[in-house]
């Protein structure tokens, strides 16, 4: 059989997936909520000074991944990877303007895998790729099969009425942050708030899906003034890089960040106020989380849903002088993952284990009791929900991909970050973040590291299976 046949035919027979023959009052319902550009600055993953007490307060029912990765450190690949549960190398989606059906016509997506199962699945914002402001409020590279009801909230963006500026206006990337007073009315955000609350108190006939995809905290920075008041400048300290920092980094890995490195050319003053909005930008997101988390309580549903929380990739923040996605770095490659369904043994807990994103469709399948399509990469996390510390997989994988053909593949394990680099500047990068957790010292420069070169060389050769976890 081929390929196309194999997905065809497992969509055919989507209503025959259940594992068990349960009423509609016994299927969970799934909230799945994402954010954009959202790095792990959060108080529940340990941050000092980021409010964001509705998702420490989720975090507390659930199980928070603190080693979660995504597959590609950018919004669109990231997202495909993520809702197929396959990897880059499969969807063959590098680049935010394709969308799932332009690689994989017959892909089955995990709110379509639901909605085949009797779901009624809802998307009130980004859940696929968008281009933040330009097309928010359209359905551009949104995916039809996905959802019964589909909706792409208009919002203001960066022409809200309110304080605020670009920071690096006339440069080649911008920083665009408002202060507004209010809570935002005519923003997306607060319009996916508004109709996730709707679908919570209305649908009863069946169980549903609703993916909630929320900017914040993606450019530009808008957020009501309450929450830019959180972080008065005084407080905050951008990150200090070692001098010569940015020495032993590779040609290949300045072209695929961009117009985003050195800093943008911000002075201390500009690097904290951009720091500021970007705090207050998770804070108001937060808030909107709050409010659905609050509405599952008053309509007596949450102990009967699932409620996920992710974000696409991780963010810099003056890492290696870098304010961008789109590097294999920690900070770039690593982003939050919560996931709460309740009676799990392992809710209020961490889990160190590593995890990657392909692993959430296989999770939440299971915690639906479905049975997934059987070309998935991931593996399911619901062993970890139930004992966070108990060992996973020995590796998790990445890969960007920047002009002229260049391309860097990373693979992570317990200690060590390898990055490969390909194409016009072929290079390595080797950090031990037991004793350089930051990543400044790359020692694939370093004499005498031979033998550790080999071994992560074999791992990332290896490739993901076999690093999958031995269940």
């Amino acid at each position: 059989m081929t390929r196309r046949k194999l997905l065809r035919s497992a969509v055919a027979c989507a209503p025959a997936l259940l594992l068990s023959q349960k009423t509609a009052a016994e299927r969970p319902n799934v909230l799945f909520i994402a954010s954009d550009d959202m790095n792990n600055n959060l108080g529940c993953y340990g941050h000092p000074m980021v409010k964001s007490p509705d998702l420490d307060r989720l975090a507390s029912e659930g199980v928070r991944f603190d080693r979660a990765y995504c597959q590609y450190p950018v919004c669109g690949p990231s997202r495909v990877s993520l809702m197929t549960g396959l990897r880059p190398d499969t969807t063959k989606v590098f680049d935010n303007q394709i969308a799932v059906r332009d690689t994989m016509p017959d892909a089955v997506t995990l709110p379509q895998l639901f909605r085949t199962n009797g779901w009624h699945s809802v998307r009130a914002g980004k859940m696929y790729h968008m281009d933040v402001p330009g097309s928010v409020g359209t359905n551009k590279w949104d995916d039809p099969p996905s959802w019964d009801v589909s909706i792409s909230p208009p919002g203001s963006e960066q022409h809200t009425k309110g304080e605020g500026r670009n920071i690096t206006a006339g440069r080649r990337a911008g920083w665009h942050w408002v202060s507004f007073q209010g809570d935002g009315k005519d923003q997306a955000d607060e319009r996916a708030t508004e109709i996730a609350l709707e679908t919570i108190a209305k649908t009863r006939e069946k169980p549903w899906f609703l993916g909630l995809g929320y900017l914040r905290p993606h450019l530009p920075h808008v957020a009501p003034a309450r929450f830019f008041d959180l972080y008065p400048l005084g407080s905050i300290q951008p990150v200090v890089n070692p001098p010569g920092d940015r020495d032993d980094i590779p040609r290949a890995s300045e072209i695929a960040i961009n117009t985003r490195a050195n800093d943008m050319g911000m002075n201390e003053a500009e690097k904290k106020e951009a720091i500021r909005a970007y705090y207050a930008s998770i804070s108001y997101m937060d808030w909107q989380v709050g409010r659905v988390l609050d509405a599952l309580e008053k309509q007596n549903l949450r102990r009967r849903t699932v409620v996920v929380f992710w974000g696409d990739h991780g963010w810099h923040l003056g890492e290696h002088h870098r304010w961008h996605k789109r590097s294999l770095f920690e900070e770039s490659m690593r982003a939050p993952l919560i996931i709460s369904a309740q009676g799990r043994r392992g809710n209020g807990k961490g889990c160190r284990s590593l995890v990657e994103f392909v692993d959430i469709f296989p999770t939440v399948a299971e915690l639906g009791g479905l049975k997934p399509p059987p070309n998935l990469e991931g593996q399911s996390l619901v062993p970890l929900l139930d004992n966070p510390a108990r060992p996973f997989k020995s590796a998790a994988f990445s890969t960007v991909t920047a002009p002229d053909g260049i391309r860097g593949h990373a693979v992570v394990t317990e200690r060590h970050r390898y990055i490969r680099w390909t194409g016009p500047h072929p290079d390595e990068e080797l950090f031990d973040h037991e004793k350089d957790p930051r990543e400044y010292t790359n020692l694939a420069r370093v004499p005498g590291k031979d033998a550790l070169l080999k071994r992560m060389r074999g791992v990332l050769e290896a490739g993901w299976r076999a690093a999958r976890a031995k269940v």
